[in-house]
């Protein structure tokens, strides 16, 4: 998902991004979790685009901090709202 496209993504097309990204990241980054792993809760992706972050190629490094950033500022955004 490219940068401009995620000002404007939806928190669905963010979650959908994210578990498109452990998908394919499994093998390489994210050996030790269940093969049928997506995280449920925006704790559990952050702490999933971490662990790609600390295992992946410099592309996939950047494309997990453009979603890591995005998910930070939704849920911040969120928790005033409420």
């Amino acid at each position: 998902m490219a940068h401009a496209k995620l000002d404007t993504a939806s928190r669905e097309e963010i979650v959908r991004a994210i578990d498109a990204l452990v998908d394919e990241c499994r093998v390489e980054c994210l050996w030790y979790l269940r093969p049928d792993f997506h995280p449920g809760t925006d704790v559990e992706r952050e702490k999933v685009l971490d662990a790609i972050q600390a295992r992946s190629t410099r592309d996939v490094f950047r494309r997990a901090g453009t979603l890591k950033a995005w998910l930070s500022r939704h849920s911040s955004a969120e928790s005033a709202a409420s």
